[in-house]
């Protein structure tokens, strides 16, 4: 930490479990890691740990794949910025937004116990709503890439269904180079708690921290 606070630096490179055995075991990123994602200001590229096998084939190559994801897209401006710096020309940068099934689920059985509640009006009118504001928000990026000379293709994936189980589907099947997430939160010193389950468990391609 020191290191870097005498030498500050656009972006920080590293590997996952830096300075440990740990990269054996998919249960963390490596107390050294862990510390240097929340103390330094800085975005943190992590890429697989040079002794592990569990890189993806495609994921050092290129980043003509670049997924963005977040819990509240529609007010994530900078990651945004910061995904698609990192998309090459002619790539493709896709901005994905999750909504919990379980919790809507719950939510919507609870409305179904009040007799004055049309439960399935309920269920359309709030799904619609909770997809609405992550999907004007990737239309509008669209849009200003449209009239901006950076040359890359914008696709918005906004849906239901369970966080990690989601977006390791997606990655997997869209062979994504590399995952641009939000690990700080200004009023906690932990990192943001939905980026934690996916930068431990997604540890076949490099993800940008910022």
């Amino acid at each position: 930490m020191n290191l870097v606070a005498e030498n500050p630096k656009e972006l920080l490179v590293t590997y996952r479990n830096l300075h440990s055995q740990a990269w054996r075991y998919p249960h963390s990123l490596g107390e050294h890691l862990d510390v240097l994602t929340q103390k330094t200001p800085n975005p943190v590229l992590v890429v697989p740990h040079p002794e592990a096998e569990y890189a993806s084939d495609h994921a050092l190559s290129n980043t003509d794949r670049v997924m963005a994801v977040t819990d509240h897209l529609s007010e994530d401006q900078s990651l945004v910025n910061y995904a698609v710096s990192m998309t090459q020309t002619g790539g493709k940068l896709y901005l994905m937004h999750i909504e919990d099934q379980k919790n809507f689920d719950r939510i919507i059985d609870s409305i179904s116990k009040i007799p004055s509640i049309d439960t399935e009006d309920a269920r359309t009118a709030i799904s619609e709503q909770l997809l609405k504001g992550p999907r004007d928000f990737t239309n509008s990026c669209r849009e200003h890439l449209a009239t901006s000379e950076i040359q890359i293709e914008l696709e918005g994936i906004v849906e239901f269904g369970h966080f990690l189980k989601a977006y390791q589907s997606r990655i997997d099947s869209l062979e994504i180079d590399l995952l641009v997430i939000n690990t700080k939160e200004d009023d906690q010193l932990a990192m943001h708690g939905l980026a934690y389950p996916l930068a431990v468990e997604l540890r076949q391609i490099p993800i940008l921290m910022i």
